[in-house]
């Protein structure tokens, strides 16, 4: 089972949110998958994570660029294994997976200032919690995220 944090973003958009995540996981000598809703969604986050200058460095790439193997964080459009070898999963744009159970952590991030991804991410909530993962809520305050119960 799948350790799922969901993340309430209210103050910044997903794109704005990622690099500090993905930051971190590398820093836990880890490796991401990230689930991107459309081709627009992935091809403006593959220029953000390059532009991104706090990491300054977080190296990824996507079938548009190959080499799946050797790259730390993956960007794709596949609800598939991950092709990197990425225990971490990054859902994004309500983005859900069939493969929770073959991660050790997923994040679902999603957009506080839409009513509709807000329901639509309390229904992965459920869904998740019927799957049996262990989940913790995330919410952006004025301090960076805070861990709600």
């Amino acid at each position: 089972m799948a350790e799922i944090g969901f993340y309430h973003l209210t103050r910044t958009t997903t794109q704005d949110a990622l690099p500090a995540l993905l930051g971190r996981t590398l820093s836990a000598g880890q490796r991401a998958v990230i689930l991107c809703g459309s081709e627009d969604r992935l091809a403006a986050l593959d220029t953000a994570l390059w532009q991104c200058q706090n990491p300054d460095w977080l190296p990824h790439g996507s079938a548009a660029t190959g080499y799946a193997a050797q790259q730390p964080i993956w960007l794709t459009l596949q609800d598939e294994e991950a092709p990197n070898g990425a225990r971490f999963l990054f859902l994004i744009d309500g983005m859900s997976s069939a493969r929770l159970d073959n991660v050790d952590r997923a994040f679902d991030l999603f957009d506080g200032n839409d009513g509709t991804a807000v329901a639509a991410a309390r229904q992965r909530w459920v869904s998740a919690k019927a799957g049996g993962h262990t989940l913790s809520y995330w919410q952006q305050g004025p301090q960076g995220w805070e861990r709600k119960q």
